[in-house]
């Protein structure tokens, strides 16, 4: 167990031991060898407690003192893997749970020793990752491998040489992520088919991440951290260093784009699966089905759903990841994943109690409706209750800012602070009860705007507890709202006495008061359900890629530089060569129909709709666009050419 110990404090990069472990010389391969002898004899002996120990021993000198650079230490490096694996794949009767995991350690310490090449590694992680539901060492190794992986992405989350070894290549990314779907539906599925009691225990170990969905969530917080967080840097702004950036940008987004999409297929597989789910809580007649319709939504936020897709839709909304390429490539996956999120929502508000209260009071219903105007009746007939329908929008400006001076205040204490609220055309002021200060001139004042040389609103002090000046300024502390024009309120508070000595503290409490927006103080939501939320956050990221759909590519530096020539109206008569299905046709002729003789410059020339089709039949002049004459008088003297006399014609 020291050893145990040692391995674990070692683990650990901040710790001094972690140093001096690793200046020590390797081990030589004779000891491994000696090591191995130990294993194999206390194999044959079944004496698990040697076992154990010369497991843990494999941990560490995998980890610190081995380096197979010889012929002789390979061998050794395989003997000992053979060892392992033999460990690893015993029947369950055989082998206890205690020295399978030491094997997973074991082998996951020595991951690099023991499987020297890339392709070695992804061997293995495939097998683990095919086999693992059908091998609980397998599936063991795999969890112990993919912790450790997720964990070494998490601390060199911005980037370091090392990155392409914690990361996995697409093939064993499409594998975990396969796993994490499968594993996100059954636990879905277990809210509809496990009993009561076993329903209990499930809520109580939700929201715990398995290893799979670990692993998913650094790779995601990876890639998405070094595209959105890190910042070019200012001080080298030469040319390599930029087309470094760029491509580095450019494959980090290339990487998101596929996990996105890979992230995204798997959800609209578990969203489908919990509306199969709720469907079939809703018409079943289980006793416990309500308790099992509200602990759904936790336990749908223990799967990737609630792990994965918040934060890569918050991330989609960054601007460096609102591009033309993303919202192409995800705009249709987000639209089905908006239908079942939505209809998946609208389903357990239709069961809750608030939303059935709603609709189960025909009176009120009734009343209601008499009392609106009959354009209103005629459009609520036509609307369609939502998932929104009932619930209220969390409004966390709606609680207010509350300002506050320590309690009690002490001599000499000065106090200044100010409030905006972006939008509000006036603010409300309402005072605690238990406001008071030793004098009247002990003051609190307010101001309408950022600063004291604002106008002054109102200014309070004293007290009428019976101590210091026994009175209060003016009508003493409000008790009713106050009201400030305006969207921004100063508070400027001064304790200019000192405090005597019978005055208790209730006599300089101070003061505390709370800044709303609104009149009336209203009930603050705690949140949207999970799914009404998801929902929320798919329809405002589908959004934004259609506004981007719309709007097209990017106007380029060229485009921008022609903008002058774009705009001319002679390059607008020009007929331009047109590219259809890869076959550039010749040069359009122009239609003699429906283009006038000449073109006013000073008005706006359209072409008609068939301009653009090729005639049949003879060519025909372009019509010419009507220049001043000072223009026409300074081509003609550059050209020698003199203007064409009409004569009359003579009959």
């Amino acid at each position: 167990m020291c050893i145990h110990q040692l391995n674990l404090l070692a683990a650990s990069n901040n710790l001094p031991i972690s140093n001096f472990l690793g200046k020590q010389h390797p081990i030589e391969a004779h000891h491994l060898s000696s090591i191995c002898d130990i294993m194999e004899k206390a194999m044959v002996n079944g004496d698990t407690c040697i076992i154990r120990c010369i497991l843990v021993v494999f941990q560490v000198v995998f980890k610190f003192f081995f380096s197979p650079q010889t012929e002789r230490n390979r061998d050794i490096v395989r003997r000992s893997g053979l060892l392992l694996w033999q460990l690893l794949m015993a029947p369950r009767d055989q082998i206890c749970s205690e020295i399978q995991k030491e094997v997973c350690l074991a082998i996951s310490s020595g991951l690099n020793i023991l499987y020297p090449g890339e392709a070695e590694i992804n061997n293995l992680l495939k097998l683990v990752l095919t086999e693992g539901e059908r091998n609980s060492g397998l599936s063991q190794l795999r969890d112990v491998i993919l912790t450790n992986l997720a964990e070494q992405l998490q601390n060199n989350r911005f980037g370091s040489e090392d990155d392409d070894h914690y990361r996995l290549n697409d093939e064993l990314l499409h594998y975990i992520l396969k796993i994490v779907v499968r594993e996100s539906c059954v636990l879905i599925t277990k809210c509809q088919t496990v009993s009561k009691d076993d329903f209990q225990r499930l809520l109580s170990t939700v929201p715990a991440a398995s290893s799979c969905l670990r692993y998913l969530m650094a790779v995601q917080n990876h890639l998405l951290s070094n595209t959105i967080l890190i910042k070019p840097d200012d001080n080298d702004d030469s040319d390599s260093s930029l087309q470094g950036e760029t491509l580095k940008v450019q494959e980090l987004k290339t990487s998101i784009l596929s996990l996105a999409t890979q992230i995204l297929t798997g959800c609209d597989e578990v969203l489908e699966m919990l509306q199969q789910v709720t469907t079939a809580l809703i018409n079943s007649d289980i006793s416990d089905r309500e308790q099992r319709l509200k602990g759904l939504e936790q336990i749908t936020k223990a799967t990737m759903l609630g792990h994965l897709l918040p934060v890569l839709l918050t991330s989609l909304m960054h601007p460096n990841l609102q591009t033309l390429t993303m919202a192409d490539a995800l705009m249709p996956q987000l639209v089905q994943l908006v239908l079942y999120t939505s209809q998946t929502a609208l389903l357990l508000k239709t069961q809750s109690p608030v939303f059935s209260e709603l609709n189960s009071s025909p009176s009120c219903a009734a009343e209601q409706k008499g009392k609106q105007l009959p354009d209103e009746r005629m459009l609520e007939e036509k609307e369609e209750p939502g998932f929104l329908t009932g619930l209220k929008i969390p409004a966390p400006w709606a609680a207010g800012k509350t300002v506050e001076t320590v309690h009690p205040v002490r001599d000499n204490y000065k106090f200044k602070e100010t409030v905006h609220i972006p939008g509000a055309r006036c603010l409300y002021l309402r005072f605690d009860n238990r406001c008071s200060s030793q004098y009247d001139y002990d003051k609190l004042v307010i101001y309408a705007g950022p600063s004291t040389n604002s106008r002054k609103v109102a200014e309070y002090g004293g007290n009428t507890l019976g101590y210091g000046s026994r009175s209060v300024l003016g009508t003493g502390w409000p008790k009713d709202l106050v009201k400030v024009e305006g969207d921004t309120v100063t508070f400027s508070f001064e304790m200019r006495s000192g405090r005597e000595h019978n005055t208790p503290d209730k006599a300089m409490w101070g003061f505390a008061c709370t800044v709303r927006a609104q009149e009336s103080s209203e009930d603050v939501s705690g949140g949207l359900p999970f799914l009404v939320d998801l929902a929320l956050g798919l329809s405002v990221l589908a959004c934004s890629m259609l506004r981007i759909l719309y709007n097209g590519p990017e106007i380029t530096k060229d485009e921008e530089t022609c903008q002058e020539l774009l705009r001319s109206k002679l390059l607008q008569r020009c007929q331009w060569q047109v590219e259809a299905n890869g076959v550039i046709s010749p040069a359009l002729t122009p239609s003699p129909s429906p283009l006038p003789l000449t073109i006013e410059e000073d008005r706006e020339f359209t072409y008609p709709s068939d301009v653009l089709v090729p005639p049949v039949g003879h060519y025909f002049d372009l019509p010419r666009i009507r220049l001043p004459p000072g223009i026409m008088i300074k081509l003609r003297e550059i050209s020698g050419r003199a203007r064409p006399q009409f004569r009359p014609s003579i009959k």
